[in-house]
């Protein structure tokens, strides 16, 4: 294995790092800023209204994503074992 082959095997995983992560991500950030503008409109400062929503929020679009994400670290892994097995 040389070295582009390496930089590219690492992009590739960058990449499968950011479609598995990037989806639960940006919806616990989308739920926080949500949440936060309530905050703001309503002046209600309850520490505990912010950490509920966004773990529901979050576990469900987890269990959502989940075939998704095993589908995109399944092909990433079959091609690093190709690699692997046919010696480049």
């Amino acid at each position: 294995m040389n070295g582009a082959e390496l930089i590219e095997l690492a992009r590739e995983g960058i990449i499968t790092f950011f479609k598995v992560g990037m989806p639960l991500m940006l919806i616990g950030l989308v739920v926080g800023v949500i949440i936060s503008l309530f905050q703001a409109l309503t002046q209600i400062q309850e520490q505990t209204l912010v950490y509920v929503p966004k773990v529901a929020i979050t576990f469900g679009s987890l269990l959502l994503l989940l075939p998704f994400m095993a589908d995109a670290l399944s092909a990433y892994t079959l091609r690093i074992a190709a690699k692997i097995a046919t010696g480049n």
